[in-house]
């Protein structure tokens, strides 16, 4: 049970958090590359809204076309899955865990120590799970970053829980 995050404490629902299947999910960020970009802050929902605007004009001009780069294109997926350090979006846990309303800050419990970090800050918390195409076992099961990428040299490491106060 080393390999799991308990998320409880001030929510409406306790999740645990498995970082081995997170490799799959389409949420997954490249660490290598996500501290450099600019952070632009979007509606996510408007944003979806153009990109399916944009691809029912296309295929109404000029009909469903298959990009002939298919297999190309998996086969570097692949690759990059095989070697990258990917993280993932706290955000989408902590929306789904639900914290009530009077909630003020989050413990990140380690072996290392507990680290109290206030709610909004949390809601821009990466995780790291993968390290050049590896899960994190060592020193993990994930890494903690702050979304400005603060502490992208000494991240939170041996992560076992965490604790919505």
């Amino acid at each position: 049970m080393e390999n799991i995050i308990i998320l409880n404490g001030n929510v409406k629902y306790p999740i645990t958090l498995d970082p081995g299947v997170w490799i799959f999910d389409d949420r997954r960020i490249d660490l290598t590359t996500y501290f450099n970009q600019v952070k632009i802050k979007t509606d996510e929902l408007e944003e979806y809204t153009k990109d399916i605007s944009r691809h029912w004009d296309r295929e109404i001009i000029e009909g469903a076309i298959f990009p002939p780069t298919l297999k190309t294109e998996k086969k570097f997926e692949k690759e990059k899955v095989l070697t990258g350090s990917f993280g993932i979006p706290f955000k989408p846990f902590l929306l789904n865990a639900e914290p009530n309303s009077n909630t003020e800050f989050i413990i990140i419990k380690s072996t290392d120590g507990d680290v109290e970090i206030p709610i909004e800050i949390a809601y821009d918390l990466i995780l790291g799970f993968s390290d050049n195409g590896k899960p994190l076992t060592s020193n993990g099961p994930a890494h903690c970053y702050f979304g400005d990428g603060s502490n992208q040299e000494k991240p939170i490491k041996n992560i076992y829980a965490i604790e919505v106060k």
